[in-house]
């Protein structure tokens, strides 16, 4: 295989990859949207680890409502940015962000319950995974290889040297 059709390859791999988190996270966040019911109360207040007291606080009757537009809203951003290619780097800084917060609520250390979690899980669970693959795409972006910026680039040459 020559090294030209590998770089394809993983250009076309981390684009892949950055298309289906992004899908993740807009469903993520269109779910809460159109659910009425929907909070993160429960969430945040079994939170457990060193920051479980910031986590409980952002459960109390006057922040959850901010915390709860701003969590929607925030998967939602990161959806629509890894899924167009367009502003990528700072969707994939925000689901860094948003992952390591939802780590650190319910972090899966020796000795914690898992509690308002899916599944079981040792240090390294689903959330703390998504986090790095969001890492990854913040180091490797591809919208300008697939994606709307390829569309607003200044220079529509440099996309086939992306990910050299």
């Amino acid at each position: 295989m020559s090294s030209t059709s590998k770089k394809w390859g993983l250009k076309q791999s981390i684009t892949l990859l950055r298309i289906l988190v992004g899908w993740h996270f807009l469903y993520e966040g269109i779910v809460k949207v159109y659910n009425p019911e929907w909070t993160s109360f429960g969430y945040l207040a079994t939170a457990q680890g060193p920051f479980r007291p910031i986590f409980q606080a952002m459960a109390s009757e006057a922040l959850l409502p901010w915390v709860d537009t701003l969590n929607w809203a925030a998967l939602v951003f990161v959806g629509i940015t890894l899924i167009l290619g367009i502003f990528e780097k700072a969707g994939a800084l925000v689901g860094a962000g948003l992952l390591l917060l939802y780590y650190l609520a319910h972090p899966s250390w020796p000795g914690m319950a898992q509690i308002n979690t899916e599944g079981s899980y040792w240090i390294v669970n689903k959330n703390l995974i998504e986090a790095v693959v969001c890492l990854v795409l913040f180091y490797c972006p591809t919208g300008a290889v697939f994606g709307l910026s390829r569309f607003f680039s200044k220079n529509k040459a440099n996309t086939k040297t992306e990910l050299t």
